[in-house]
């Protein structure tokens, strides 16, 4: 089976890794590339200011790493990241691991199990609803994206969710607040990557997706493509929604675990 993998790299090498050794044909085709901030100051700021807040909640691997790194310059060290009780909250697995790999003690970290039906804001909010009381204060690292057209915009990706906990946070009488850590936008494309995007819409390729920002990057890239003959799998109900209404023809939905979605591509074959 060919499988194009749309993650942001290095994590789309890593699928495709895991995807060649069950004797698919898998290639990486990111569709969003991540980028440092030109100012980080705001993130600084925000790392000195961590004591005060019940907990911080990081939306992606990225926004761990990104948030880390910008604060390396001022003195972050394990005995700093011992001395801080607040909580940290992600929506996954790899999250999660990011955070431990940072040196994050794992009993500091609250995520959806691996069980999980999901792993989103709401599976989250099961996990840590009852953490939060009136009058505390919740950090929500993110990224900005940029369009195609150059603008900047707070991240959208899988944004109802986030807006869904922050309102659900503000509800329970907490504070919410937002840092900066990084910046999304579209890649930008080689000839041949351009030639491998176009071929996969009819050619019975599998185009796993993680994003729904990165269909919007697809959308842009080739506005006038036909997807109606596509197959995608989408590792959440959103994320699927997107794809359909892209026009892909074929869109199913799994879990973000290798495990189901390696079920998904193999039931299209």
């Amino acid at each position: 089976m060919h499988v194009i993998v749309t993650r942001v790299q290095p994590q789309a090498q890593a699928w495709v890794e895991l995807l060649d050794a069950q004797g698919h044909d898998a290639l990486a085709l990111p569709l969003i590339e991540v980028r440092s901030l030109v100012e980080a100051s705001g993130v600084q700021a925000a790392w000195q200011q961590l004591p005060g807040y019940l907990a911080v909640m990081f939306v992606s691997r990225h926004a761990v790493d990104f948030f880390y790194k910008e604060n390396k310059p001022i003195g972050l060290d394990l005995y700093a990241q011992a001395a801080i009780k607040s909580r940290a909250w992600t929506t996954g697995p790899g999250t999660a691991n990011a955070l431990l790999e940072h040196g994050v003690a794992a009993q500091q970290i609250d995520t959806p199990p691996e069980q999980a039906g999901q792993f989103d804001s709401e599976a989250l909010w099961q996990q840590v609803h009852g953490q939060v009381h009136p009058g505390d204060k919740v950090l929500i690292v993110r990224g900005n994206s940029l369009s195609a057209d150059g603008a900047l915009s707070a991240d959208n990706d899988t944004g109802v969710g986030r807006d869904w906990l922050a309102q659900h946070l503000l509800d329970a009488g907490a504070q919410v607040d937002f840092v900066v850590a990084y910046q999304r936008g579209a890649p930008i494309w080689t000839a041949a990557q351009r030639d491998v995007a176009e071929a996969g819409a009819t050619d019975g390729s599998v185009w796993l997706f993680s994003s729904a920002e990165a269909l919007g990057y697809l959308q842009s890239l080739l506005p006038s493509q036909d997807w109606s003959a596509a197959r995608a799998v989408a590792t959440h109900p959103r994320i699927a929604a997107a794809a359909r209404a892209t026009g892909f023809g074929v869109v199913l939905l799994a879990r973000p675990i290798f495990a189901d979605v390696l079920a998904s591509i193999e039931s299209l074959a």
